[in-house]
């Protein structure tokens, strides 16, 4: 005779804590559970509202600039160290857990443009309007980790004095090169005081430059004569450029796909570009109400964080027209720099009003360890929201943001204004000759032309 033995896991009776309850174990057999539908849309719309509730983005506010900040690099190798350079020539290295100065640079004469650390974390380089780059050494992790009880300034390894100002630098990833954006873009060595080689396409200044992360000899920079130029390294002349309506302030490299771009517009738009097919943005993202002044892709390549001249800061997802997450404070003046950190957990803006500030990448994300019982919690409340999210009550609570009164009626007068466009162009083709005025998309419209 055989005998069939229950087996149970104790695994499965003990409990996490004395105070908590015992687990109940439940059949999940559809037809004895008809209402398990009506009970997750509840659950759904449940787990919307708490989101909202315990949306707190901001974390903390990192001051000791004396003027704005205006650009930001991340130390490749080190998590929580972030460098920023101000207006008056300040460039300080700050811990991010702590969030204080753990060191600082002078140097610099003039506002310091453009920061860019080497891919091994070692070699800080700054470039700025006093014509100079100059050559830093980062500082350890152990003396980050210590007290205050050290001399907090550095020397630089290197000063390189050069005819024009510096607007913008990038280092080569895996690389000894870096490039810097002026009156020309010049390509450096570390052991050398003059440029390598120099790239000029028209007498305009680039402003933005950029090394993509997939294959290190290809550059992007954007300049103020309204154009996004291609360079590649292993030539002696610029590769491709697309002139647009309004200028670009920053360009950066989806890490994850390095063939796609996206570019921070003048006209408060980012259009993500694929760099083989220059001559249509593959998706244009809406929603700031004045200029974009900077851009950051997150490692994971899913979400881009951009910060605006109308004092908020927005997360996109890569593909998505409209912003996921919008972050204002009264005090935030007008943003210059934005960066997502190294662990896509958070977000780091820097100012007019001389603060960097910190976020949460995602609002109503719990901080600190997580029990095994509370993340599981989390996944599966995070699962039903996904899985209702296209039913209007879910959709309203999820999309729903308070703004500013002033971004408010400027987004509105915005779409009053695109919507009198539209009507506009659809009388003009419709009191003209059928196809006269063809139809233009958005998305090839602020292109005036593509160069090779």
């Amino acid at each position: 005779m055989k005998v069939k033995v229950i087996s149970r896991s104790t695994d499965e009776f003990t409990r996490e804590r004395s105070q908590d309850l015992q687990r109940v174990f439940r059949n999940f057999d559809p037809n004895l559970r008809s209402q398990e539908k009506a009970v997750e849309y509840v659950r759904a719309l449940n787990a919307a509202k708490l989101d909202k509730i315990f949306a707190r983005p901001f974390i903390g506010a990192m001051d000791g600039h004396i003027d704005a900040v205006s650009c930001m690099a991340k130390n490749p190798s080190h998590l929580k160290g972030i460098f920023s350079g101000s207006m008056d020539g300040d460039i300080r290295l700050w811990d991010l857990a702590s969030r204080r100065t753990v060191c600082q640079f002078p140097g610099h004469q003039g506002s310091v443009r453009g920061l860019t650390v080497s891919t091994d974390g070692r070699v800080l380089v700054s470039c700025g309007t006093d014509s100079t780059v100059r050559l830093w050494n980062v500082p350890v992790s152990s003396i980050m980790e210590s007290d205050d009880s050290f001399d907090n300034s550095a020397k630089p390894l290197a000063v390189y004095v050069w005819k024009n100002a510096f607007w913008a630098v990038d280092h080569q990833w895996d690389g000894d090169l870096f490039a810097t954006a002026g009156a020309q873009v010049d390509i450096w060595d570390h052991n050398r005081s003059q440029p390598v080689s120099s790239f000029e396409w028209g007498k305009d200044t680039a402003i933005s430059i950029r090394f993509n992360p997939g294959e290190p000899n290809i550059l992007a920079t954007s300049a103020s004569d309204r154009s996004i130029t291609i360079y590649d390294l292993r030539l002696s002349s610029p590769a491709r450029k697309i002139i647009m309506r309004t200028k670009t302030n920053s360009i950066v490299w989806n890490p994850m796909e390095p063939m796609n771009f996206t570019a921070a517009n003048e006209d408060c738009n980012c259009y993500s570009y694929d760099a083989r097919k220059l001559d249509e943005a593959r998706c244009v993202h809406k929603d700031h109400v004045s200029a974009v002044m900077d851009i950051d892709y997150s490692p994971t390549g899913r979400e881009f964080v951009s910060g605006s001249y109308d004092r908020t800061v927005r997360i996109f997802q890569y593909n998505g027209g409209h912003s996921r997450e919008v972050y204002h404070t009264k005090r935030m003046q007008r943003v210059f720099c934005v960066k997502f950190s190294c662990d896509a957990s958070y977000v780091i803006s820097g100012s007019d009003d001389t603060n960097l500030r910190l976020w949460k990448a995602k609002a109503s994300e719990q901080l600190g360890v997580l029990l095994p019982r509370e993340r599981k919690k989390h996944e599966y409340l995070e699962a039903v929201k996904n899985r209702y999210k296209h039913l209007p009550e879910v959709k309203r609570i999820v999309r729903h943001r308070h703004l500013p009164k002033a971004i408010y009626k400027a987004a509105s007068l915005r779409r009053i204004m695109s919507e009198a466009e539209r009507k506009k162009e659809e009388r003009r083709r419709a009191h003209s000759a059928p196809g006269s005025i063809p139809k233009e998309s958005l998305r090839k419209r602020r292109i005036i032309e593509e160069v090779e």
